[in-house]
């Protein structure tokens, strides 16, 4: 009997993982906003950052507010994280900012193929676009503008590079917008949004997103998507989400 229950158990998997492979290629990204590696108990902490990354098992990750060599963090923020994961990383300096730089940066299990560092309006400080090739797709982090003007100048800035591609194109990042303004009305045209609306990223709302370009060829289909409760290690809740694409 015990034989027969584990035979029909591989057979459930094997039937699972057939139609998973029929939707196209598999891919779990996540977006997190990481404080600096400051945590809400005011600890400095960046293992404590890699293990709630580690705990998602992400293939991609956009990773916002991040210190390089400053006065406020004297090593790079992001290779720390990056060295406990063990994942490639690429840092996207925003702004000059305490003898370094500050800005974004994107970890990942595949090596990039390709990266550029593409300049978005800021008016309270410069904001940055990271653009992240890889075999299958591409990738697109971000972190905007807190004015709105800025947001939606950055969204034609994104357009341009999203219709440059010939791969599928994903984004995700903190966007400084709620789901009802202006700005993510603007990027939904063009973009789906895989993450869920409902959930209350960081102070209340919900501006922490992960999107994929509605107009590439083939299609998308999101089987699992969540947001990390994690309220310590940042003021912001990781988001994540499992997509099938491609086919």
């Amino acid at each position: 009997m015990k034989n027969l229950i584990l035979c029909l158990l591989c057979l459930m998997v094997g039937l699972g993982l057939h139609a998973s492979s029929a939707h196209g290629d598999s891919l779990r990204i996540m977006s997190y906003n990481v404080h600096n590696g400051i945590g809400m108990d005011g600890k400095v902490d960046y293992a404590r950052i890699a293990h709630v990354i580690s705990d998602v098992h992400p293939d991609v990750v956009a990773l916002q507010e991040l210190d390089s060599v400053t006065h406020r963090s004297p090593v790079n923020v992001l290779e720390e994280i990056a060295g406990v994961t063990g994942m490639n990383y690429v840092f996207g300096p925003a702004i000059s900012y305490g003898g370094g730089k500050y800005g974004i940066g994107v970890m990942s299990k595949e090596k990039p193929l390709n990266v550029r560092n593409v300049s978005l309006p800021g008016k309270e400080e410069a904001r940055t676009l990271l653009v992240v090739e890889f075999e299958k797709y591409i990738f697109l982090a971000t972190h905007f503008s807190l004015t709105a003007a800025d947001q939606i100048k950055s969204v034609e800035v994104i357009l341009k590079e999203a219709l440059s591609k010939e791969k599928p194109v994903f984004m995700a990042g903190d966007m400084n917008s709620v789901p009802s303004s202006l700005t993510q009305k603007n990027i939904r045209k063009y973009f789906k949004v895989l993450t869920d609306d409902r959930w209350i990223t960081c102070n209340g709302e919900c501006i922490d997103y992960i999107y994929g370009y509605k107009r590439k060829k083939g299609k998308f289909t999101v089987r699992r998507k969540g947001m990390i409760e994690d309220y310590v290690a940042s003021d912001h809740c990781p988001v994540y989400v499992d997509v099938y694409y491609g086919k």
